[in-house]
């Protein structure tokens, strides 16, 4: 099993608001996969393991993708190992709502992402730097970036062909089938298989 030095603990923000804590490790190889950072889920699973910023940690992928922190080794635990202090509560969410940059950026890399809309080329990254240089706000950017091309390819590592594809990816995305619509839009509490049912039911937008 892969051991890894724990770093820290960061909190990332998701697309609905709540806190997830992540581990931040020194990288190392797992199954074939160089990680850095894996997930601790809440509070409850960081009390349950007791990791603590120092410790030598035991990693795994879960389901062959998602890695995540299974354990501590005692006998490396170093003395200065120090207790992560999470807020009360399993889940914690961002209070900022529709005003909290974070969840803005999430809630667009998932409208993107392949199960939604699926923009090929439209990554993370890009959506992260987008957001910050007032490119994208809104889901609705996307789709006005095709009349912000000059402004693209002014960018660090956007020519000519990168920019064709980007908008070509965009104008084929313009009509999708519904339950990706429905997906992508970000309900509480309905996702993936939620949203093929709603749109079984409903037909279509109109209905």
């Amino acid at each position: 099993m892969p051991v890894a030095r724990l770093n820290g603990i960061s909190i990332q923000v998701g697309r609905t608001g709540a806190l997830t804590p992540v581990a931040e490790l020194e990288p190392v190889n797992v199954g074939g996969v160089v990680v850095a950072r894996a997930t601790l889920h809440n509070a409850d699973e960081i009390e349950r393991l007791d990791v603590r910023v120092g410790d030598m940690v035991t990693i795994q992928r879960a389901g062959d993708v998602i890695p995540q922190v299974l354990g501590f080794v005692p006998e490396q635990r170093p003395k200065n190992a120090k207790k992560f202090r999470f807020p009360s509560g399993v889940v914690r969410r961002c209070s900022g709502g529709l005003e909290c940059p974070f969840q803005q950026v999430e809630r667009l890399r998932y409208f993107v992402s392949r199960n939604c809309f699926d923009i090929e080329g439209l990554g993370g990254t890009h959506i992260e730097n987008f957001f910050n240089d007032g490119l994208l706000r809104v889901p609705g950017d996307i789709f006005r970036l095709p009349d912000k091309v000059d402004l693209i390819k002014k960018r660090e590592g956007w020519g000519d062909t990168s920019v064709r594809n980007l908008i070509a990816a965009i104008e084929a995305r313009r009509i999708i089938s519904l339950d990706r619509f429905i997906n992508a839009i970000g309900i509480p509490l309905i996702g993936e298989a939620t949203a093929k049912i709603l749109a079984q039911e409903y037909g279509d937008a109109d209905g």
